[in-house]
């Protein structure tokens, strides 16, 4: 397959990366059942040429892969997308950030939403990738969302996966803070996965940016969880795991820093928490430690360069009071039903609000039952 190597559009993209972008959506389901096999894993599958990558991926059902991109009207996708107000850029551009050439395997294509200057900052200033469990602690929550804010105010990027846990914690740390929050899905880039981040979503476009390889509409799949990391690692300087259990997607990730030659830090929990022993076990091999938001700007520029400036407390977007209100409930009250009754809620009203509470990073659940407020 051939085309041209330079943008042709204001797109960003040319014709031959686009190819290749739409060929790894498509065959998206056959990757996935390719990487779940009892059998050992297919390495460097992005990696490969056209060619070789179609030959792996559908095996037998190769023509149909080659009839997809005969049929595939790059116009009409190149209108959908300004339709959509997403942008391509592809490797061969300038606007492609220059750290991910760095990967074996770089995305051919990244599609995006939000504010273009954020894809530059990567540029200008180094980010840093935080990561950790969806399954947060009450003590990994609140410090992923005072990093996250410290470094919003410092003006590093905080690159992320917009999951729910620390990430999504993370993103609304550095958006409190003021700063540029760099989402990265495994899914379309106008996809919200997991939906009940749909605010936070739409608050990362606005203030920053929402990137994918996937082209508009692609649902996510396992393998693209794993795919998405290496994208977050490449764009960061360095990454930080606030919490993560072993194994898990952000030792992963923290893995794909390492091999790019990029810095590690963790944050120390508790030696008797499961969701410590990763992060201890990256601290036992040498990852850098990080207590608050000076640790990651001096390993960044260096000791006392650079210093989070005071906070606004005006920055924080402020709750719904009816969230408000489930929120205060939430703690004094141990059942649905019993935070619906005080506040004169149906049982399905109070369950939605705690469930973004939940998600947005304000409430954690006890492990005994009931909720307990994370972070400030």
């Amino acid at each position: 397959m051939t085309g041209s190597l330079e943008p042709t559009t204001a797109s960003g993209a040319c014709d031959r990366c686009l190819r290749r972008a739409f060929l790894v959506a498509h065959l998206a389901p056959r990757i996935a059942g390719l990487l779940e096999r009892p059998a050992p894993r297919v390495t460097g599958l992005l990696a490969l040429p056209d060619e070789a990558f179609v030959a792996a991926a559908a095996g037998e059902r190769s023509d149909e892969a080659w009839t997809f991109l005969e049929g595939l009207d790059l116009e009409s996708e190149r209108g959908g997308l300004e339709r959509a107000s997403m942008f391509a850029v592809c490797r061969h551009a300038d606007g492609y950030p220059a750290l991910l050439h760095e990967l074996a395997d770089p995305p051919a294509v990244l599609f995006g939403r939000g504010r273009m200057r954020a894809l530059r900052a990567l540029s200008d200033e180094p980010a840093v990738a935080m990561v950790g469990t969806r399954r947060a602690s009450p003590y990994g929550t609140e410090v992923a969302y005072a990093l996250g804010r410290g470094l919003g105010a410092a003006g590093v990027p905080v690159v992320s996966g917009l999951a729910l846990g620390i990430d999504g914690t993370a993103h609304r740390g550095c958006l409190d803070g003021g700063g540029t929050p760099v989402g990265v899905l495994a899914c379309g880039p106008d996809v919200v996965y997991p939906r009940r981040h749909r605010r936070l979503y739409e608050r990362v476009q606005a203030e920053g940016i929402v990137v994918s390889e996937l082209p508009p509409g692609t649902p996510p799949f396992r393998w693209s969880f794993p795919a998405r990391n290496r994208i977050m690692a490449a764009l960061a300087r360095m990454t930080v795991v606030v919490e993560a259990a072993e194994p898990s997607g952000s030792l992963i990730t923290a893995d794909f820093a390492r091999d790019l030659g990029r810095a590690v830090a963790a944050v120390p929990g508790r030696v008797t928490s499961s969701f410590a022993r990763g992060t201890n076990g990256l601290l036992k091999d040498g990852a850098v430690p990080v207590t608050r938001t000076e640790d990651v700007l001096d390993e960044l520029f260096g000791v006392g360069v650079r210093s989070a400036p005071p906070l606004d407390e005006e920055t924080v977007e402020p709750l719904d009071p009816h969230d408000s209100a489930v929120l205060e409930a939430a703690e004094r009250f141990g059942s649905v039903d019993a935070i619906a009754r005080e506040l004169r809620l149906s049982a399905a009203d109070a369950r939605a609000a705690l469930g973004r509470l939940e998600a947005e990073g304000y409430l954690v659940r006890r492990d005994l039952g009931g909720w307990e407020r994370a972070a400030s």
